[in-house]
């Protein structure tokens, strides 16, 4: 997208307070580049604060392959990371690429992105007054908490699997004559796979070198400097080894820490398992799972199989 001239040097992409953004909502543009002049003095400051005090904590709870993973893409300490720099280091290794978005995504194109090994990557950043509330995804959660996982190959690999899931659903719903009845079954397996991401990608925790030792490699809590440590140490937090069933029919909440968590062994038994949930989505498993808090409406139904037609 051109800047327009309006937009100045270091006017700021703070989140819900950025003119750039608004502009390309304003115009439908779902991805985007990544202006970098824009970014303010404000801005480099808040990354750095947000970059320093996570370091101990990281050391501490991350997984190994994700500290693998800031080593690799070298990120700067003291300043918003440009995109092409990441995508410079990490494509190598895996081929997935950050790609830059101007807020929301919807499902089919999310995982699309997933299967074609790109992560939609939202480039403000929160304001530095408040670091811990996040009203919506930043960069600092999109970059510092989800793309050193996506260095590794095994983890690599099951996002692209589990990307392609979408497709799959569409095929599976895309000649279904009745309407509500297609609708149900779409929403149903969706929620199934909203679930998964959210309590494996998002806030799943791992064995660390001894079945005692419990590592975080879910990105809302590499990224969370109160959440990452009630995660692996709160008596209030209930922890069970990875069950699939149980995960695809469980509610969240997004506005307070997980009260419940699950544990795999590793990233090559989080690939097994999204190959379950192919399984079960052609068995008919997913078709009937606990309906979910915002179940896809009409017009849902009918935009995620024009986005997989496309």
């Amino acid at each position: 997208m051109a800047v327009s001239q309006e937009l100045v040097a270091g006017m700021g992409l703070t989140t819900t307070k950025a003119p750039y953004i608004e502009q390309a909502v304003a115009n439908g543009e779902m991805y985007i580049e990544q202006p970098y002049e824009l970014y303010s003095a404000q801005n480099h400051d808040t990354w750095q604060r947000l970059y320093a005090r996570m370091q101990e904590l990281w050391q501490r709870h991350a997984n190994r392959r994700f500290l693998d993973g800031l080593d690799t893409l070298c990120f700067e300490a003291t300043r918003v990371p440009k995109l092409e720099d990441v995508n410079r280091f990490m494509a190598p290794r895996t081929g997935f690429r950050a790609k830059a978005v101007s807020g929301f995504v919807p499902a089919f194109n999310f995982f699309d992105c997933l299967s074609r090994r790109e992560f939609p990557t939202t480039i403000t950043i929160r304001d530095g007054g408040s670091l811990d509330y996040l009203p919506e995804p930043d960069i600092f959660h999109d970059i510092a908490g989800h793309v050193p996982m996506h260095t590794d190959p095994a983890f690599a690999e099951t996002l692209v699997r589990f990307g392609a899931c979408a497709h799959l659903a569409a095929d599976m719903v895309r000649g279904m004559s009745d309407r509500a009845e297609q609708r149900r079954r779409l929403s149903s397996i969706q929620n199934a796979l909203q679930r998964y991401f959210w309590f494996t990608v998002e806030f799943g925790l791992m064995r660390g070198r001894t079945r005692d030792e419990i590592t975080v490699y879910g990105s809302g809590l590499l990224s969370s400097y109160g959440e990452i440590v009630h995660s692996v140490s709160s008596d209030s937090v209930q922890r069970y080894p990875l069950q699939l069933e149980w995960v695809i029919n469980q509610h969240f909440e997004i506005d307070h820490y997980q009260p419940l968590l699950f544990i795999v062994d590793d990233f090559e038994q989080l690939y097994d398992q999204v190959g379950q949930l192919e399984a079960w989505m052609k068995s008919g498993k997913l078709d009937n799972v606990t309906p979910g808090w915002r179940d896809m409406s009409e017009a849902d139904v009918e935009s995620f199989l024009t986005a997989s037609l496309a």
